[in-house]
Formats: C-alpha cells, structure tokens, sequence
C-alpha cells in the first residue's frame, strides 16, 4: 500500500488534471480511509470525520462526491452491496477479495493464489487481455452460522 504522503501527492496530481481544487475536506476523507483499515459507507466515514476531525464541517453530499471522485481515480475501491448501498476501502492495496456475511455484513478479505492462477488461465483460454478482477464471495459467516443454529433449536 502507498504511503499517505504518496496517496496525497496522488490526490493533488487527480485535481489539477480534472482542475479541481485541493481542499481539506478531500484529504481528510483520504486520511480516514487510509488511516483506519475495513469497509466503509459514507455514512460510516462521515461519522470516523465527526469523531476525528470533530471541527470539520464536512456534510454527507461531500463524502459521496469525493468517494465517488477517489473510485474514479483509484484512490479507493468499493464493494456493492446492492440496495444497501456500497463500502469503501482505501486503494492501492495490495490485491484481495472479499467474503461478504449477508446476515452481518462482516467483510473478511482474503488472497488464493489457485483462484489467481485459474483466473490467469480462463483469461488465457478465451485470448481476454485481463486487466484486473474482483471476486466476492456472499454467505455466511460462522459467528452468523452459530447464531441461527441456535435460534433453530
């Protein structure tokens, strides 16, 4: 993963090539996912900026547009989550897929070198020029797993 001082000069670089300005609500969003690893809704980042940054008047239209703005260039992904809406993570990590629990919503990312490898070889096969992928596995956790055999008894 990129140093925060590399995501920012990253950050001022996407700006001035979309003539956008450089503002503080931007990289204090930039910091918060850097800073805190996991899977955010902009609801949830807004709030780590209320409790971090407790002087900053950052609204919610301002954490979707910049979101938005840092999936668009990189600097964050997301996964889906349907109508629920999406969570983010910082970018430039290092690759991983997720496990998605549908009962709790815990996000628990993972590497397989045979699924990379396969993966590699279906692109081969059918002549795809892969250029990235993601996979998300949904189920259910084990804590959700032992919750519901309980609740059946």
């Amino acid at each position: 993963m990129k140093s925060y001082a590399e995501l920012v000069q990253e950050l001022k670089r996407v700006l001035k090539k979309k003539k956008l300005k450089y503002t503080k609500q931007r990289e204090i969003i930039l910091k918060i996912l850097h800073d805190n690893s996991g899977h955010f809704s902009p609801e949830e980042i807004l709030q780590l900026i209320k409790q971090k940054e407790p002087n900053e008047n950052i609204g919610i239209a301002t954490v979707y547009r910049t979101l938005s703005l840092f999936e668009e260039e990189g600097l964050a992904e997301s996964i889906s989550f349907g109508k629920d809406g999406k969570k983010y993570e910082i970018g430039h990590k290092k690759h991983h897929d997720h496990l998605v629990c549908i009962e709790c919503g815990e996000i628990t990312e993972f590497v397989d070198e045979i699924i990379e490898n396969r993966q590699i070889e279906v692109a081969k096969k059918y002549n795809f020029k892969m250029i990235d992928h993601t996979m998300k596995i949904i189920g259910i956790c084990p804590k959700c797993q032992e919750k519901l055999k309980k609740q059946e008894l």
